[in-house]
């Protein structure tokens, strides 16, 4: 009987070992990947921040800001930036908030430029 009962803690202390192990393995491997979900937010954010200096510049020429607007910003945005910022907080950038504020922010600068992006598609 104490045989059955020392394996039986030999086994629990055992798998605890491995449970904590991979805990810790999995813990590192989040990490690594929410670090480069950062990054890629970090670099889209810039490219989006550019770009609306860009349309905000009273020197850009406006071909420039019609295919900043039409093609590049949202294509960024919904490529790179808008998956990035969804899987660092799912729960405060769910998807359809996310396309109702690119939705807005065009549409301001579209009002603003006084560009449809019909013509440029």
């Amino acid at each position: 009987m104490k045989k059955i009962v020392f394996i039986f803690m030999f086994v629990i202390v055992t798998l605890a070992g491995c449970q904590k192990q991979f805990e810790e393995a999995n813990a590192a491997e989040n990490n690594q990947d929410l670090s480069t979900i950062i990054n890629q937010f970090e670099e889209a954010d810039a490219k989006i921040n550019q770009f609306l200096d860009q349309l905000d510049d009273p020197n850009t020429p406006i071909e420039i800001k019609a295919k900043i607007l039409c093609i590049d910003y949202p294509n960024v945005y919904n490529q790179q930036y808008a998956p990035a910022l969804f899987k660092i907080s799912p729960k405060k950038h769910p998807p359809d908030r996310l396309d109702r504020d690119l939705i807005i922010s065009m549409d301001y600068y579209k009002n603003k430029l006084h560009i449809q992006c019909e013509k440029y598609i």
